[in-house]
């Protein structure tokens, strides 16, 4: 019983520090929460959802095409409502975000309606294969984890040696002297909210399996992903894959033994994490001097 608690409380945990990543790029970038992250990964998991089920077409067709949907989104909501305010207020830019999650979850109700629908996924949550002597993992299990090391090995070479991510690190520590230095910042931006709603998609196709595909499901995960990328620290993409892991047993082990108590687990951890070491437990804290 403890290692399949344990098991699936890190395979969880796993996809919300995934999730939370997509939240952490933007805000390592541009100080800015999106709030709508759950929304455009809800919209994007529709899209998928119409090309695999109404449509009919094979995975090896709806997964590239919904990955390239969720970059063109993220990159047009970045366009069409970030990039015309001026100087807005970090209240401001929380603003957009929200009135950004309105729209998507109020056109996805609009199109795909408000019932509830089964996500078509190929990695089954019954099927098991033994990795490791006695631990039976399924296939959704094995997957999160594949998938959050190639996230994070295809992060880390990103913004190591690439010229953009290398820029988007620039972009993070002085807006204005990337700009002194010839780089486009509006760019960067667009690329990062791009990036960010690519993980984000794939985070929440995953969400998906595991539950009911309708406008609101990414409210809850969104939530918890949050909260996994404040206990990590926002600043730090390897904390908040550690910090949804840690949040994911805690929130298993918690549940199993007081299941109506479980929901709360993600907003207790954010109110101690904000209280005791605002900046998180694996990011540095920063003063800015003016």
């Amino acid at each position: 019983m403890f290692e399949s608690l344990l098991i699936e409380g890190l395979a969880i945990g796993a996809c919300y520090g995934l999730f939370g990543v997509a939240v952490a790029i933007i805000y390592k970038t541009s100080e800015v929460v999106n709030f709508a992250q759950g929304e455009m990964g809800m919209v994007a998991t529709f899209v998928a959802y119409h090309i695999l089920s109404v449509h009919g077409m094979s995975p090896w067709v709806a997964f590239p095409v919904t990955i390239a949907f969720s970059v063109l989104l993220g990159m047009a909501i970045e366009f069409c409502l970030l990039r015309p305010a001026r100087n807005p207020t970090v209240l401001g830019m929380i603003i957009l975000t929200l009135g950004a999650e309105m729209l998507l979850m109020g056109l996805a109700g609009w199109k795909w309606g408000a019932e509830q629908k089964d996500f078509p996924f190929n990695l089954s949550l019954v099927t098991t294969h033994a990795i490791l002597p006695g631990l039976a993992f399924n296939e959704w299990t094995i997957g999160v984890f594949a998938l959050s090391i190639v996230i994070m090995t295809l992060l880390f070479l990103f913004f190591r040696y690439s010229k953009p991510g290398i820029a988007m690190r620039a972009t993070q520590q002085n807006v204005n002297a990337a700009r002194i230095m010839g780089i486009n910042v509006e760019r960067i931006f667009s690329i990062t909210w791009g990036m960010s709603s690519l993980i984000g998609a794939i985070a929440a196709m995953f969400f998906a399996a595991r539950s009911v595909l309708d406008p609101n499901f990414m409210m809850e995960p969104f939530m918890r992903a949050f909260a996994a990328a404040v206990l990590g620290g926002l600043t730090s993409i390897p904390g908040v894959i550690i910090g949804g892991m840690i949040l994911g047993i805690v929130e298993n082990f918690f549940g199993y033994a007081w299941p109506e108590w479980k929901p709360i687990v993600a907003f207790v951890l954010i109110i101690l994490v904000i209280t005791i070491r605002p900046s998180g437990l694996f990011a540095k804290h920063y003063v800015k001097k003016v």
